[in-house]
């Protein structure tokens, strides 16, 4: 039986990103032979920065980044799902988010999409590198910088990384971000948090302002020229046994040196449904069999993914083959910090991560950056 009705969906090229949105493809086809979906990849840079106009003109499905929900509500490029989906399927997303996940796609009073991805930025580390340069797993902000003087550390440090890096600091610094119509830093936690941060890369190599987390994770599985990363958002497939040479662990931040934890800024990734689907009805109960409890912690986290469903991050056997990933990094993403998603904050990102990375690349004025930052925000943001 050839299918009456196709889909199309696009997603981020990578094994969490990609695979799992196969495997559910493929399994509710077989549960609705008349529905096929061919699922189409982009850069991980591609997910974070793309407008996401003219792609809702070409896909069905979309895998996206939550700042754009905004941007997405007040142009109307999805659907609003609470208008679609049960209560008691929207009530059991909302008590089984992992952190602000669910809540991350919710704008004006709707839901725009599924949280079927969780992730945050969180450490790991080789332990057979660490146990022969004779270091432990650092705790502290200090410690951490020995380990990065001795070689052994390695941070993604991309625009978009670096800008997330900045907001991180920043919280745990004091400095309440996009707090007034002012600022979107204050000057004096701002300008710290960009020392640190260039401080710390001094030490880690130019190399890692080219690359991504997932770059970064397959440095420290793959090679002995690092053993232990701070901050990059997790990817549970590393902690995985065959999926990279060398199996990595996983855990929570360092503190800094008077015990101040940092919040991570939540990541993820949720499941949209365009406004111009032709097919509504098949692509919204696509999407609720994807993010169903069920699927989550069984087909969706066996193909490789990163479940959004918080059954799947406390699930037992999900833990003991992703070798305790979910369990040890949860109370990261549980305190992780939600970036703003109103019109406009997504520009604003995209140009404030480019000034950010610059600095780290370059040097200058720590003032100054914040000073860009803040006119920038206003300008692009309205605020």
């Amino acid at each position: 039986m050839n299918p009456q009705i196709e889909l199309r969906g696009i997603t981020w090229n990578h094994t969490r990103g990609y695979l799992p949105m196969v495997a559910t493809a493929q399994r509710f086809l077989e549960t609705h032979p008349d529905v096929s979906i061919q699922w189409d990849v982009r850069s991980l840079q591609a997910f974070g920065d793309a407008p996401i106009e003219e792609l809702v003109r070409r896909y069905d499905l979309l895998i996206i980044d939550h700042p754009f929900i905004g941007q997405a509500a007040e142009n109307g490029l999805f659907l609003p799902l609470d208008e679609f989906l049960s209560c008691d399927f929207l009530d059991d997303q909302a008590r089984n988010s992992v952190g602000a996940s669910h809540a991350s796609y919710q704008y004006e009073g709707h839901q725009w999409a599924l949280a079927i991805d969780a992730a945050a930025p969180v450490s790991g580390w080789r332990p057979d590198l660490l146990a022969k340069s004779g270091f432990c797993v650092p705790a502290t902000w200090s410690a951490l910088l020995e380990l990065a003087r001795h070689g052994l550390v390695s941070i993604p440090a991309v625009p978009i990384d670096s800008l997330m890096h900045f907001y991180m600091l920043c919280v745990a610094l004091g400095g309440e971000l996009f707090a007034s119509e002012e600022q979107v830093a204050g000057v004096d936690a701002g300008c710290e948090a960009l020392r640190m941060l260039r401080e710390l890369l001094s030490f880690c190599g130019a190399d890692c302002l080219r690359r991504n987390p997932f770059a970064t994770w397959e440095v420290l599985a793959s090679s002995d020229s690092v053993a232990y990363c701070p901050f990059a958002y997790g990817y549970s497939n590393y902690a995985r046994r065959g999926y990279a040479e060398h199996l990595l662990e996983f855990g929570g931040l360092v503190t800094l040196n008077d015990g101040t934890p940092p919040r991570s800024v939540l990541g993820g990734a949720g499941l949209a449904v365009s406004a111009h689907c032709l097919h509504k009805e098949a692509a919204i109960e696509y999407a609720e069999f994807a993010a169903s409890a069920v699927c989550q912690r069984t087909l969706y986290f066996d193909a490789g993914g990163q479940p959004g469903h918080r059954g799947a991050w406390l699930d037992a056997e999900a833990n003991r083959r992703a070798n305790g990933f979910f369990r040890k990094t949860l109370p990261v993403l549980d305190a992780a910090w939600l970036r703003p998603r109103y019109p406009g904050y997504a520009e604003f990102q995209e140009q404030a991560a480019r000034i950010v990375h610059s600095y780290f690349q370059s040097g200058g004025s720590e003032k100054q950056v914040i000073q860009q930052l803040n006119h920038g925000a206003r300008k692009i943001c309205g605020l």
